[in-house]
């Protein structure tokens, strides 16, 4: 097994101008023209990040992005131009919207917590009642949340994006066409690699007056995969379903006593574990792409992913 995962990066780019720190992202800017998204090994859960990164975690991440950002370039352009490295993005500068649009195709994960509390209305959107967790919503819900620097996001309504400026209702109802027509791309995609595509967020920003997708798409961070072969039974029976995602991950540290709240020591990952972790991940590239996973080499990662990234920007900066 792989242990060298890459949990933190600290090149020295030539015209660098920031270095940003996500929660599983190093973000370089380059001359304040072109930005190097490095997506390190690292893993978070209920917005913490874990003590131990997972190996080959954000090259299956990297990889599995660029694919779907190329797959739906025709519904709303995006901002990758390049991926220079198997864990790289490079891209054009964009000024976020502080809102994450999320979309739920079914009750499940926050929704379904939510839910099971006796709540029926999220971010101001009606729920059903009489719902069973994983059940498919009459149609998707579209629940934002903001986009928190540190700490939680939290669940906002349309209504209160709007009044408070965060977006502007014109742009607002432009970033709702364009979450649904992506999410039904995405459905559509899964589809065919016999997975159901159950939710997910995407992020836009603005560059030149045009509304950009930004960051990662359909990945296993941002989405939940359901087996479409399995679900019908398993709603029956009232079992848990089967699923791609890190959701998983989830489960076990909710096992084990942790769910990011104030006082909760994050369980001890052992070796076993993220052996686990990563090899989930790989098979949920290979069943998202239908593509065999190459695994890089693991010795000099970070050496290999400075110079595949100089060598982009010797070609692209001149």
């Amino acid at each position: 097994m792989n242990n060298n995962a890459v949990i933190k990066t600290n090149f020295k780019f030539p015209g660098q101008t920031n270095l940003y720190e996500g929660k599983v992202r190093d973000v370089y800017s380059i001359e304040d023209r072109l930005m190097l998204m490095v997506v390190t090994d690292r893993i978070s859960a209920f917005d913490v990040v874990l003590p131990r990164g997972i190996p080959y975690k954000g090259q299956v991440l990297n990889q599995i992005a660029a694919k779907n950002l190329d797959a739906t370039s025709d519904i709303v352009p995006n901002w990758k131009i390049s991926c220079p490295d198997p864990m790289v993005t490079a891209g054009r500068i964009c000024d976020p919207y502080k809102v994450e649009m999320v979309i739920r195709g079914y009750l499940t994960g926050h929704a379904w917590r939510e839910y099971k509390k006796g709540k029926r209305h999220l971010c101001g959107i009606p729920m059903p009642e009489g719902m069973k967790e994983n059940q498919k919503f009459p149609e998707p819900l579209i629940t934002p949340t903001t986009k928190a620097a540190t700490g939680h996001d939290e669940d906002i309504s349309r209504e209160e994006i709007i009044q408070s400026g965060l977006v502007n209702e014109n742009e607002y109802i432009k970033l709702e066409k364009y979450t649904r027509k992506l999410f039904e791309r995405g459905q559509q995609m899964a589809e065919k690699r016999g997975l159901i595509l159950i939710d997910t967020k995407y992020e836009f920003g603005t560059a030149d007056n045009n509304i950009y997708l930004i960051d990662e798409i359909h990945t296993p961070d941002s989405s939940r995969y359901f087996y479409a072969d399995e679900y019908e039974h398993r709603l029956k029976n009232n079992m848990s379903q089967k699923q791609l995602s890190k959701e998983f991950v989830r489960e076990w540290l909710i096992e084990k006593g942790f769910q990011g709240e104030e006082g909760q020591q994050i369980p001890q990952m052992t070796d076993e574990f993220v052996a686990q972790v990563s090899e989930r991940y790989i098979e949920l590239f290979e069943k998202i792409t239908g593509e065999k996973f190459q695994k890089t080499k693991a010795d000099i990662v970070e050496k290999r992913i400075e110079e595949n990234c100089m060598a982009f920007m010797e070609q692209k900066m001149g």
